[in-house]
C-alpha cells in the first residue's frame, strides 16, 4: 500500500480531489489506472454520454467504501488520469459532422449526394482511429508499468484501443460482454468505429478468443447470423431467453456458472450499462426495456472470479449525462475495481 493511502481513513468524508472516490493516489502510487474517453461522435439515438466520465468521476465521492466482496479493496490504489478536454472538444465538433450523416442516411438519400458528405465521414473515421491510438499508447504504458487499467467512456466504441492494448499483452483472452446490443455491425452507418461495432471490430483481434454476450435484447438478422456462424467463438446469451429459464425454475447463479464455463482463463468485462435495466439507466443512449438488476450483474462477475478466472481489465460504456446515472455507473466502476483484484490476488 502506498504512503498516501496508509493514513487515509476509509470512513471519512470523500474528498473533492479529482479523484475516482475521492481516494489520495496519483499515477505512481496507483494499481488501477482509469481512462476516461468523452466520445461518442456515433451514437445513432440520445447524446449525453461523453460527459458520462465526468458523471461517474463526481458521483464517486458519494460511494462509502466498503465492499462485501473486497473490504480492502480501495488500499490497491486508484487513479482516474484527468479527463482529456481535447478529445471531449473533438467529440462535440464531430458529432455535429456525423449527425448530418446520420440525418442523410435516415431520408433514404446517398451520401453523395449534395452536397457530398463521403469526405466527411473519411474524417469522422480518422478522428476515431486517432483516439484508439491515444487509447492504446496510454494503456500499454500504463500495463507495462505494471498497472492494471480500466476505462469509462463515452460510448462504447471507446475501449477499442484498450482491447488492442490487452491483446499485445496476452495472447488469449476472453471478453465478457454485458448489453441490450450485440454491437456486431460492420461499420454502422459508415463509421468504421461505431458504438454499434465494437464488437465487430473486437472480432478482429485473433488474442480475442471468446465474446460471451449477456443480456441482448435488441438485434439485427445479420448480428444473429453473425453469431450462428462464429464456431462457437460467439455465444450470446439472450435476454428474452434468460428470463424465460429464471421463469421455468432455473436458478440465476446456475446460469451464470453456464455462462462462465465458456470463457478462458483470462477476461476482460466490457459493460455497456444499457444491458441493464433502464430504471438504473434512464439517460443513455439506446436504453431498452428488460435487462438485468445491478445485482445480477454483480453475481456473474462474483461467479467468474469464485470459478478462478482472472479480470485482466474492465470498461464501462454509455453512461448518461445525469446524477443518477452517474451514481449507478460509479458503484459499477468501484466493484468491478475490487473483483478485479480480488481475482489478480488468487494468481
Amino acid at each position: 500500500m502506498s504512503n498516501q493511502l496508509q493514513d487515509y481513513n476509509p470512513s471519512g468524508v470523500g474528498e473533492v480531489n479529482g479523484n475516482l472516490l475521492g481516494l489520495p493516489c496519483d499515477y505512481e502510487s496507483a494499481n488501477l489506472i482509469v481512462f476516461g474517453v468523452p466520445w461518442e461522435v456515433t451514437v445513432s439515438y440520445g447524446a449525453g454520454t461523453a460527459n458520462g466520465p465526468q458523471r461517474i468521476l463526481d458521483a464517486s465521492t458519494q460511494l462509502d467504501l466498503f465492499d462485501f466482496d473486497n473490504p480492502n479493496g480501495w488500499k490497491q490504489g486508484i487513479f482516474m488520469v484527468e479527463i482529456p478536454q481535447d478529445i471531449l472538444e473533438k467529440n462535440t465538433y464531430y458529432r455535429t459532422l456525423a449527425a448530418k450523416i446520420i440525418e442523410r442516411l435516415a431520408q433514404g438519400k446517398q451520401l453523395s449526394d449534395t452536397p457530398d458528405l463521403t469526405p466527411v465521414l473519411t474524417e469522422i473515421n480518422q478522428a476515431g482511429e486517432q483516439v484508439n491510438q491515444w487509447l492504446f499508447e496510454n494503456c500499454q504504458e500504463a500495463i507495462n508499468h505494471g498497472k492494471r487499467v480500466a476505462v469509462i467512456g463515452g460510448d462504447h466504441s471507446s475501449p477499442l484501443g484498450y482491447f488492442q492494448a490487452l491483446a499485445a499483452n496476452y495472447p488469449n483472452y476472453g471478453i465478457l460482454h454485458i448489453d441490450a446490443h450485440a454491437d456486431l455491425r460492420d461499420a454502422y452507418e459508415g463509421f468504421e468505429f461505431s458504438h454499434a461495432s465494437i464488437m465487430f471490430n473486437a472480432m478482429k483481434i485473433p488474442q480475442i478468443s471468446k465474446l460471451v454476450q449477456v443480456g441482448l435484447r435488441d438485434i439485427s438478422h445479420d448480428e444473429v447470423q453473425m453469431i450462428d456462424q462464429s464456431d462457437s467463438r460467439i455465444i450470446a446469451y439472450y435476454d428474452p431467453a434468460i428470463k424465460q429459464k429464471l421463469y421455468s425454475g432455473t436458478t440465476w447463479i446456475d446460469l451464470c456458472r453456464e455462462i462462465i464455463s465458456h470463457l478462458p482463463e483470462y477476461v476482460h468485462i466490457s459493460f455497456d450499462i444499457d444491458g441493464l435495466d433502464p430504471k438504473l439507466c434512464p439517460s443513455t443512449g439506446t436504453p431498452v426495456p428488460g435487462g438485468l438488476e445491478l445485482e445480477q450483474t454483480f453475481c456473474l462477475f462474483r461467479e467468474l472470479v469464485n470459478s478462478g478466472r482472472k479480470i485482466i481489465g474492465f470498461d464501462i460504456c454509455e453512461v448518461g449525462d445525469a446524477e443518477w446515472d452517474g451514481n449507478v455507473g460509479a458503484r459499477v466502476v468501484y466493484k468491478l475495481a475490487n473483483l478485479m483484484d480480488l481475482s489478480q490476488q488468487k494468481i
